[in-house]
């Protein structure tokens, strides 16, 4: 049971890394968001997870805060207590407008757990599709599950 759950989180770690790479050309990191994600519940071909963020720009500033929510449609089996994602955030311009990061992003997602437990998740969205999220460090979670497929994360 491990080996593939081990094989299926490289894989999707893999592809994020790919994505991460090539989408990172001509962007500047313009600051960090941190998430705190709710207890989810897989339900075979997807799920829905609520979130609260802080983002803290690159050169100082006001530190904002978000809600939301990440959707998964794919492979999602399981059960999490919820956890925490960091996210560098990159963009043409370290010098966000405030609210810049409210809106829609999709990409990437692959977790897993057996006890504690990790993923990695790739996402373009928000202001005009201008923002790019790009794991800092994997997810770091509680419980029993395995997820890989396509997220939605919407921040408001």
């Amino acid at each position: 049971m491990r080996l593939p759950t081990i094989a299926a989180v490289a894989a999707a770690v893999s592809l994020c890394v790919a994505a991460t790479s090539a989408e990172a050309q001509g962007r500047v990191r313009a600051g960090g968001l941190a998430c705190n994600l709710s207890p989810t519940v897989g339900l075979i071909i997807g799920s829905r997870q609520e979130i609260q963020c802080t983002f803290t720009p690159s050169g100082g500033g006001k530190v904002e805060r978000y809600s939301g929510h990440i959707g998964r449609f794919g492979l999602d089996l399981g059960v999490t207590a919820g956890g925490r994602m960091l996210w560098g955030v990159f963009a043409a311009t370290n010098r966000l407008p405030p609210r810049t990061l409210a809106g829609t992003y999709v990409g990437a997602s692959g977790d897993a757990s057996l006890g504690i437990g990790g993923g990695a998740n790739v996402l373009v969205g928000g202001s005009n599709r201008t923002i790019s999220l790009q794991p800092l460090s994997l997810q770091g979670q509680a419980g029993v599950n395995l997820a890989v497929g396509v997220a939605r994360m919407t921040l408001r």
